[in-house]
């Protein structure tokens, strides 16, 4: 597991994840329960790509100042922007299963944005698990590269065929074995994951909706996380551009739910974009395909599919 990255640059980053954190966990506490606005989740959407972009330029200076290669640095630094891009878009995907959870539990929207933050911190600490273990197993077995990318050229056919489909949580086997280890209450609790009821301590659904979401964030990082194998193997890339995406996921999902019906072919895109990446990593060892231009694709199909989505949204 290799990195161009210098240490120092590493206990940078995670000095300033532990930081963002608890900054945001510190304002979650002194704000109380409270429905997210789409200005406040816009603003927080603006902050975390902007410090995204600001640890990114600190990224370019830290490999020319280590290398003293401009090109590489550039090139280093693109690879974190197309992870980064990447990772945001397929978290759209998680984005709405998390609205099908939180209407199929009709979670208050005073509790959505606590669940989010729990969920945000657990997914961070498995990605960083999976990404570390898929690292050492791709630069040990370089075959796995192969067996990734059909993985997610399969996806995103699946995901083709699956789009414009109404999504359901009432056959769900994780939900049916959640259901059958834990006994659960009827009604909330407040923001409480356990309660007593009959002089029984039980689970409250807000307990099963942090389940779900983590288990959903596992599931979806089993497509991301190759996905940015396919850009780069560098280690401290992979993961730096997938923590930062991650970090913005709360004021995202706040922001889509409000303008869901508006973008409602985005999972149409988010299923040839793993084809694509798919295909980039099946053909590694024949074509490298650039950076650049596995950016501009990206890119494209996203905004392709955005404005092709408000043109028929607005039309209906």
């Amino acid at each position: 597991m290799e990195s161009i990255a210098p240490l120092w640059l590493w206990v940078v980053f995670v000095v300033f994840v532990v930081a963002a954190l608890f900054v945001d966990f510190v304002v979650l506490r002194k704000q109380g329960s409270h429905a997210v606005g789409v200005k406040e989740a816009l603003n927080w959407s603006l902050i975390w790509v902007g410090l995204s972009f600001v640890f990114n330029a600190l990224f370019w200076w830290a490999v020319k100042d280590s290398t003293g290669s401009t090109a590489l640095a550039n090139e280093k630094s693109l690879e974190f922007l197309t992870g980064y891009l990447i990772e945001k878009s397929l978290a759209v995907d998680n984005i709405f299963v998390f609205l099908v959870i939180f209407s199929y539990f009709a979670v208050p929207a005073e509790f959505q944005k606590r669940v989010l933050m729990i969920g945000i911190l657990g997914a961070i600490v498995l990605r960083t698990v999976m990404i570390l273990v898929g690292g050492w197993l791709i630069s040990e077995f370089h075959w796995l590269l192969y067996v990734f990318g059909a993985f997610l050229v399969l996806t995103g056919v699946k995901m083709w065929w699956a789009a414009g489909k109404e999504a359901s949580l009432a056959d769900n086997p994780a939900l049916r074995l959640l259901r059958r280890v834990l006994p659960v209450s009827k009604d909330f609790d407040g923001e409480k994951f356990f309660t007593v009821e009959h002089g029984k301590r039980i689970a409250t659904p807000l307990f099963m909706v942090i389940c779900l979401v983590g288990l959903t964030d596992v599931i979806f990082a089993v497509d991301s996380i190759p996905a940015i194998f396919a850009i780069t193997q560098d280690t401290f890339i992979v993961l730096t551009s997938n923590v930062f995406a991650i970090l913005g996921l709360r004021a995202m999902f706040f922001l889509l739910k409000a303008a869901a019906d508006r973008f409602h072919l985005l999972n149409y895109g988010l299923a040839l974009i793993l084809v694509f990446i798919g295909s980039k990593m099946l053909l590694i060892d024949i074509f490298k395909i650039p950076v650049a231009v596995s950016l501009g694709v990206v890119f494209t199909i996203l905004a392709i599919t955005m404005l092709w989505s408000s043109r028929t949204s607005a039309k209906a």
